[in-house]
């Protein structure tokens, strides 16, 4: 386990006994490299990625996918649910590299628990009652990595750990060429958090100077 999880204050009986990257890689998640995923900087962004408060919340910005408007059949629901899994392996990735990148000794392993969820799903139609089945398909991909009773190593709906469980809210009623925006917040030891501001700052993508800086160190330690 992390080092950062070993020493939080989440009790025993919710800790979890297995390691985040082993589930990843039983799921065949891809998720990426050190140098797709800070190939780009801040310079001239509206928006980042991720924010890190010190309190240990970490903000994940909404990802759009998926071939498009929504509606209540039963195949385009799956559609839009696979979509919503893309996008949760998308932000597995991410939040590793928002929490590894800079090399503070923090990984995916010390996230402590998952705190909120959005499901933006995109439909016109006035009587569409499908966003939360829809977004269905982002939380029990979570569920799955990090832990929960609808991921893919429950068992009769039970899981060792929930830490991927998440409140939430899923909405219908929005315009736009996808499916679904979901969105998130977790929480990390505020040990963590602190160390990667004080490092590197609170925001992923990485401003230009520190990006360049944490380029080269990466580079360095593993040459």
């Amino acid at each position: 386990m992390g080092s950062f999880y070993d020493n939080s204050i989440i009790p025993t009986h919710l800790r979890r006994d297995f390691d985040v990257y082993d589930r990843i890689n039983t799921l065949d998640l891809d998720l990426g490299s050190f140098d797709q995923w800070m190939d780009r900087d801040l310079k001239g962004a509206n928006i980042c990625s991720a924010t890190i408060h010190e309190s240990g919340l970490v903000y994940l910005s909404g990802y759009g996918y998926g071939p498009g408007q929504m509606y209540d059949d039963p195949e385009r629901i799956k559609e839009g649910q696979k979509a919503a899994q893309f996008i949760a392996d998308s932000m597995i990735g991410r939040l590793h590299w928002t929490l590894a990148c800079g090399g503070e000794g923090g990984d995916l392993n010390d996230m402590l628990y998952t705190v909120k969820g959005i499901g933006m799903v995109v439909s016109t139609d006035v009587a569409f009652d499908s966003a939360p089945a829809v977004t269905n398909g982002f939380s029990s991909r979570w569920q799955s990595v990090f832990g929960g009773g609808v991921g893919a190593f429950a068992e009769d709906g039970e899981d060792q750990s929930y830490s991927g469980v998440h409140a939430r809210s899923a909405i219908g009623g929005f315009t736009g060429r996808f499916s679904i925006e979901p969105e998130l917040i977790v929480a990390i030891p505020p040990e963590l958090a602190k160390a990667i501001i004080q490092n590197r700052g609170w925001i992923f993508p990485l401003p230009p100077q520190e990006a360049k800086r944490v380029r080269a160190e990466y580079k360095a330690k593993h040459s």
